[in-house]
């Protein structure tokens, strides 16, 4: 047995078979990265089997490598032995002075094993190496030609469980393109016409009836019960004592036959005389179930029994779309499904049903129960689901691909679970069928709506960066959410890597880290993706993503929780994500906060560049003094002027931080009263003979009018511009501390149409704000002293300052249970 070129102690001969006309061998490494020794991987072995098996003639004996007695045994059954990403040597050695040759399914494999040696001994020989694939791998070997051995290995994952988590990933990527497509069909008015849509192929067929043929009958059975029917007219010639009331066709019957009408004594006045005819048409209203709704049902169910009976041949003759034969238990089975669509075509009921002749364009197909499902079920059986792109082409094996497909899919049916979806591109139709355009060459979103707030939420797939300074950017997962109040979204990249360092023992992530996680280099990935995606304003650039987190197949959520790449999370907005069908809670957690949280916490949350947060801190105390005007002259010979002069006594306490003034209109002296405008302090002099204050203004700015509603200002006082731009009415002005403003934020995600209610109706004698209501949507907020109450007509709650400051989502969440 030739060795492997890069062997280690632990590489073992895993196979080997024996046949009259060669010997086989295979060796590798019976264990997987996860396993630091053949030691190890004994000792805490997974409790699965392998499937191998070999079929072929002249095979003299078949031995498998035991992981307990480490040694070559006859045939049992075994743990796993072979991984994805693994590299097994393979040598075939022949008998006498036999040709051998190799064959796979797969190009890359095929090429892979070669002659070595010169004729008439030539070995066979090569490595066989399986990258990110798992599942069923068969390889044949020829002897002269003619083919002697079929050997099937099965591969197994070394991230996930494969009985749990990869089957799992499988249903659930299925389970939802398929959800998404009946989401599609509802919202979709579609005719049937009676020509054949493209064909399936028989595979896809037989998977596709045997999980949606139940669903049909079921249809087909609600319809025999409440079947759409019609009143169908018939017109009868009787004599004229029997005529009853006539409708139209009776009447113009008779108007067209006056010779009819004979004199009677109870007849009808005619000119002074009564008459009657003495035949004429009575109308029979019956109900006919022979409608264009039932005859398209029928047309389905003889179509589908054609397309099984057409399936049952493939499958007693056997095919190259399924390589074993007979199928004599599928055989059975379809045959049960052509029986029970036959015999329900044979009742009293669906023979009674004629042969349609013509397209249905009928709203008893989308709407009518019964007839909805059964044609949903048909859409699916006869076309099914044509997978465009990197999604077809994607074997089933491929668990990378599918991993990165399921992270997009699952984010997306998180999110359907709490918010209704708005829109998708995932699932769409043209003349051929339904079509799935998920693959890595196009854009696929989902867009979603808050049920409260009214605001977006947009998953996007392989989403485009656009143009950069520097280097495109695509990953894989991008969540943009946007806030009420705000006119930029907040972008969060989710990037599927299917990569776990296992933190062996004596690594150097293993001493850096102590427990499995993502790689460094993904990590360093998503730094690149929060600096690189940028856009320009007026030829500066900002970033718009607040955070990148890699997503990885793990399963130890609780252990993760103290890794450094989860803790970063917290402090710098990148990091990583176990995330598994079993292992979805912190991604579920985390996503559930991003979209609750108001867009003040998410901002504060955003790494900036050095100096932005004294910048910011600095226009954030920017003041604003807000003087009282008396009268129309004062006004004009202000805005003429651009000089305000202000005394002593109506200057508020701080004028002298003010770098702005908006001059405030009473309603008692105004029609248009309130605030609409203000202007930048560019000089103040102090007049110590007219004792007061000259201030030089610069141009002035326009607000929307900030409306008094029952307040007013005796003279002057100091707010922020932040309050200024935000108000819609005089008390917002008064928001001072971090309680009041993260409530009205919150109010704000709710409502527009925030009312502000101060404990003094003059705003320089109020020391705080009584209370807040949301008028649309009926939530108040009383301000105690101790604590907060949020109520409703549904119920109402109580909360502590703290918790209003800094655990914004709690009270959020509080006002939603309650609405």
């Amino acid at each position: 047995m030739v060795s492997h070129p890069s062997g280690t102690a632990d590489e073992r001969e895993l196979v080997e078979i024996e046949t009259d006309q060669f010997s086989l061998y295979i060796k590798g490494k019976p264990y997987h990265t996860r396993y630091e020794s053949l030691k190890q991987y004994k000792a805490i072995q997974p409790h699965e089997t392998m499937h191998f098996s070999v079929h072929g003639s002249g095979i003299e004996s078949i031995k498998v490598f035991d992981v307990q007695k480490e040694q070559l045994v006859q045939h049992t059954a075994v743990p796993p032995l072979f991984f994805e990403n693994g590299v097994y040597q393979l040598v075939v050695t022949p008998k006498g002075e036999t040709a051998l040759s190799f064959d796979h399914e797969h190009p890359s494999l095929k090429k892979a094993i070669s002659q070595v040696g010169k004729s008439p001994h030539q070995l066979l020989m090569g490595n066989l190496s399986f990258i990110n694939e798992v599942g069923y791998s068969t390889f044949s070997i020829y002897a002269n030609d003619k083919k002697q051995l079929d050997v099937t290995l099965e591969i197994f994952p070394t991230k996930l469980s494969y009985k749990q988590d990869y089957q799992k990933l499988l249903e659930e990527v299925n389970e939802e393109v398929y959800n998404l497509a009946y989401h599609f069909v509802k919202k979709t008015y579609l005719g049937a016409t009676t020509t054949q849509t493209v064909d399936s192929s028989w595979s896809e067929f037989y998977r596709l009836v045997m999980q949606y043929f139940q669903q049909f009958q079921k249809a087909v059975s609600q319809i025999e019960n409440q079947p759409h029917h019609q009143l169908k007219k018939e017109h009868r010639l009787v004599r004229g004592d029997q005529l009853k009331r006539q409708d139209a066709k009776g009447l113009k019957y008779l108007r067209k036959r006056p010779g009819l009408f004979v004199e009677a004594q109870n007849g009808i006045n005619v000119y002074h005389k009564n008459r009657m005819p003495v035949k004429g048409l009575n109308v029979k209203k019956e109900a006919t179930y022979d409608t264009l709704e039932n005859r398209f049902v029928k047309w389905m169910m003889v179509r589908l029994s054609h397309k099984l009976n057409g399936l049952r041949h493939v499958l007693e003759g056997g095919s190259d779309y399924f390589s074993e034969k007979p199928y004599q238990d599928k055989v059975e089975i379809v045959k049960g499904m052509e029986k029970d669509l036959q015999r329900k075509l044979s009742s009293p009921f669906w023979r009674t049903i004629g042969k349609l002749d013509r397209s249905v364009m009928s709203l008893v197909l989308q709407m009518a129960p019964g007839y909805r499902d059964a044609y949903q079920s048909y859409l699916t059986l006869s076309r099914g689901l044509v997978l465009h792109g990197e999604l077809s082409k994607m074997s089933v094996k491929d668990v990378a691909t599918l991993y990165e497909y399921w992270t997009f899919l699952k984010l997306g049916q998180m999110l359907a679970l709490k918010y209704p979806m708005v829109s998708q591109d995932i699932v769409k139709v043209n003349r051929d069928g339904l079509f799935v355009t998920l693959d890595q060459s196009k854009t696929a979103k989902r867009v979603f709506r808050h049920p409260h707030t009214d605001e977006k939420i947009t998953l996007h797939f392989q989403k485009h960066s656009g143009q950069l300074p520097t280097v495109r950017q695509k990953p894989d997962s991008m969540l943009s959410i946007e806030k009420v109040g705000k006119n930029h979204t907040y972008e969060y990249v989710f990037d599927a890597k299917y990569r776990v360092d296992f933190a062996a023992e004596g690594s150097y992530y293993g001493r850096v880290y102590k427990s499995p996680g993502p790689l460094e280099e993904d990590i360093n990935t998503m730094h690149r993706y929060r600096d690189a995606l940028v856009e320009g304003k007026g030829g500066e650039f900002e970033r718009y993503t607040f955070g990148a987190y890699v997503l990885f197949p793990w399963g130890e959520e609780q252990e993760y929780e103290q890794h450094a790449f989860y803790r970063s999370i917290q402090s710098v907005n990148i990091g990583g994500f176990p995330f598994l069908p079993q292992s979805t809670s912190l991604v579920e957690r985390f996503l559930d906060r991003l979209i609750e949280c108001s867009p003040q916490q998410l901002q504060e949350e955003g790494i900036l560049p050095k100096g932005t947060l004294d910048e910011w801190k600095t226009q954030h105390e920017e003041k604003v003094l807000v003087v009282k005007i008396n009268s129309e002259e004062e006004l004009k010979r202000m805005i003429q002027s651009g000089h305000i002069f202000i005394t002593d006594e109506r200057l508020s306490k701080d004028w002298k931080n003010a770098n702005y003034v908006a001059l405030y209109k009473p309603k008692a002296t105004f029609e248009d009263g309130g605030i609409s405008g203000y202007a930048a302090i560019k000089d103040m002099t102090i007049s110590y003979k007219n004792g007061g204050v000259e201030i030089a203004v610069g141009s002035w700015r326009k607000l929307r009018t900030i409306r008094p509603v029952g307040y007013g200002i005796r003279s002057s006082i100091i707010t922020s511009r932040t309050n200024l731009l935000e108000a819609e009415e005089l008390p917002q002005l008064f928001m001072k501390s971090s309680l009041e403003k993260q409530l009205w934020h919150v109010l704000r995600r709710f409502s527009k149409q925030v009312h502000v209610e101060l404990d003094h109706k003059e705003m320089e004698e109020a020391k705080h704000i009584a209370s807040f209501e949301s008028l649309s949507k009926g939530l108040k907020v009383d301000i105690g002293e101790e604590e907060v109450r949020v109520s409703s007509e549904k119920g109402a709650f109580i909360f502590s300052y703290e918790e209003c400051v800094y655990q914004v989502n709690k009270v959020f969440k509080g006002m939603i249970s309650i609405l």
